[in-house]
């Protein structure tokens, strides 16, 4: 890269979006932002996304992630939350990290694994994210086949499930159909 990223600063809540960046020079930009970073990365057919969230983002993270966990584990299912994982397939030139993801009916599909590879593993069944600052492109998403997507904006949460490869909203989310999970995120946020 001409410029180092090391030199780049991107303030919590903006982003950076780059054009015409090939699969080797996300690589090379993977590589160098590291594991352990608060940016996150969305590209798609040759745009970078690189944003970094705010704290309050990341409370709302974390108060939907032990909503789900909470629901999974009364529930009894099985499941395995990776987090911010990035998400890549260099065929369908899409990457993506979302604020948190869950494999519940995939879960024995990737049970063990250290490394998800989209081209031989399924995506994850449920992608959140924490939409303050800026709004999720869902085309990532669509193209990687992630049956369901929650998109929360501090006030409102959108359930989107995949439909014939177009995310439709939802008044129901497909891996908790009993419960009415638009409901209870705002009752639970009043609380804050």
């Amino acid at each position: 890269m001409l410029l180092e990223l090391k030199r780049w600063v991107v303030p919590p809540g903006h982003q950076v979006l780059l054009q015409d960046v090939s699969w080797s020079e996300l690589e090379q930009i993977l590589e160098e932002l590291g594991e352990h970073r608060a940016a996150r990365i969305s590209y798609s057919s040759g745009v970078l996304e690189i944003m970094t969230p705010l704290p309050e983002h990341e409370d709302d993270k974390v108060i939907i992630s032990d909503f789900v966990k909470i629901l999974l584990e009364e529930l009894g299912q099985e499941f395995r939350n990776l987090g911010s994982t990035t998400f890549k397939h260099e065929q369908m030139d899409q990457a993506v990290e979302p604020d948190e993801c869950f494999y519940i009916q995939h879960e024995t599909a990737i049970r063990g694994k250290k490394r998800i590879d989209l081209t031989v593993d399924p995506p994850p069944d449920l992608a959140i994210e924490i939409d303050i600052t800026a709004r999720t492109r869902f085309n990532n998403y669509e193209k990687l086949g992630v049956p369901e997507l929650w998109r929360y904006n501090g006030t409102v949460l959108e359930i989107y499930v995949l439909k014939q490869g177009k995310y439709v909203l939802s008044d129901q989310s497909l891996q908790f159909p009993q419960f009415t999970v638009q409901q209870s995120i705002p009752k639970i946020f009043g609380a804050k």
